[in-house]
């Protein structure tokens, strides 16, 4: 009997259709990059992006600000001083600046000071010296990349490939760019319609701390958007009290009107011992799908009983992290470390 059963199987997965087939694996949760594989290559730059589609990732996630002549770049913030050589630069010197963005105070070198042609003269350095020294090697050998190159390399991969490889721009400061008339959404649809990816099956999702930015972006594309959420504070624009109310089941609802998920700070779904909270079952019920971060491997970002030894920048046990929340019923997940992840989510889903 088991034999006839094992022969049933496999001529119903001989003769299942394609698009079934591929509406299995795509119900898989998905593997964000973020910032590339930017655990072993510095973030941001086309060798980090490259690394995680070569380690499986389903998107890859660029960070997107904007140039003084209206480009858009992949960069975690505005402020590049940590992120390039800048700071080294003599001909730059006289753009350091003082600014506040979105409240906060900062010193140093900005994107919005400069041109494409100009950043693209700069290269990038390892934001976390201090817990990723390995990734020094690499300080100086690769370029700011333009939002345009990371649509490429996603496209190239796919082709090669023969796996839909996806990209998951975040809007940085949306509300800052406006303010000095630099508004990035119709920048940013322009270059998601130039690749074809204005439906609501592109291989994309946009996201955004902002609220206002998510509607703008609603009347203008049929791409998904994702709402983020942080475990404290609220959006920059103001258009929630806070992140706390926008997690509620009511504020999901208020959620699922514009965007099609919420991406929120990891312990807003799992808390760093275990315990699970109605964020995904919420959500769920809102038609929202839910795609938490960060996951990272070093002790300095792991749960006390998932660390290895007491030094921040060895590596604990992510996977076991990672197991936590598609236990609780995840969608998705950014990682550092795309092939822990997607080896994680395989197991799973086995």
């Amino acid at each position: 009997m088991a034999g006839l059963w094992r022969a049933a199987l496999v001529l119903l997965t001989i003769a299942a259709p394609a698009a079934a087939q591929e509406a299995v694996i795509a119900s898989k949760p998905i593997v964000i990059a973020h910032r590339g594989a930017s655990g072993e290559r510095p973030e941001h730059t086309l060798a980090a992006y490259q690394l995680a589609i070569e380690q499986g990732a389903d998107f890859i996630e660029p960070d997107l600000v904007m140039t003084r002549d209206g480009q858009l770049v992949a960069r975690h913030e505005n402020d590049i001083t940590g992120t390039t050589d800048v700071a080294s630069r003599t001909e730059f010197a006289d753009r350091k600046r003082t600014k506040t963005i979105d409240g906060i105070s900062h010193t140093g070198w900005f994107t919005e000071d400069f041109t494409l042609a100009e950043l693209k003269t700069l290269r990038a350095r390892e934001r976390l010296p201090q817990l990723r020294p390995g990734n020094t090697k690499f300080d100086g050998h690769y370029e700011v990349p333009t939002l345009r190159e990371v649509i490429a390399l996603a496209k190239t991969a796919s082709a090669k490939t023969g796996r839909t490889i996806g990209i998951y721009p975040e809007t940085k400061h949306p509300s800052y760019f406006a303010s000095i008339g630099l508004p990035m959404e119709a920048v940013l649809v322009a270059e998601l319609k130039a690749a074809g990816w204005d439906r609501a099956d592109a291989p994309v999702f946009i996201q955004s701390f902002e609220v206002n930015n998510l509607k703008a972006l609603k009347q203008l594309t049929r791409a998904p958007l994702i709402q983020l959420m942080a475990a404290d504070g609220g959006p920059a624009d103001k258009a929630q009290p806070s992140y706390r109310t926008m997690a509620t089941a009511e504020g999901l609802k208020a959620i699922a009107a514009y965007a099609s998920g919420v991406g929120p700070q990891k312990d807003m779904v799992v808390a760093g011992d275990g315990t699970v909270s109605p964020l995904v079952a919420d959500a769920h019920r809102a038609g929202l799908k839910v795609h938490p971060w960060t996951f990272r491997a070093e002790n300095f970002f792991l749960p006390s009983g998932l660390r290895a030894g007491a030094n921040p920048a060895d590596h604990g046990d992510m996977s076991a992290e990672i197991a936590r929340f598609l236990a609780a019923g995840v969608d998705g997940l950014f990682t550092d470390y795309p092939y822990q992840g997607v080896q994680a989510r395989d197991r799973h889903s086995r």
